[in-house]
């Protein structure tokens, strides 16, 4: 069995409380180094088969539809997984 792993990401231009959570807590525990955080979704799909191009754009579909929420989410990637 194959792996598709789909990666959402809140909108850009959309406030992520909890990406500055964790950027408030890397502060305060001595990581100073670290900008921002922007904190998303990672989805695995198992793939009966092989994973070729019609099994990826079915992926988007699905990721398009229902993984992600489009009003406040985008869809930052689809692939195979690599391991």
């Amino acid at each position: 069995m194959a792996t598709i792993v789909v990666d959402v990401m809140p909108k850009p231009e959309l406030l992520d409380p909890q990406g500055k959570a964790v950027a408030g807590a890397l502060q305060r525990l001595g990581h100073h180094g670290i900008g921002g955080v922007r904190v998303g979704k990672r989805f695995e799909l198992q793939i009966d088969g092989v994973i070729d191009e019609a099994a990826l754009a079915d992926a988007r579909i699905v990721a398009e539809e229902l993984l992600a929420n489009g009003v406040i989410e985008d869809v930052v990637s689809v692939r195979e997984s690599a391991s």
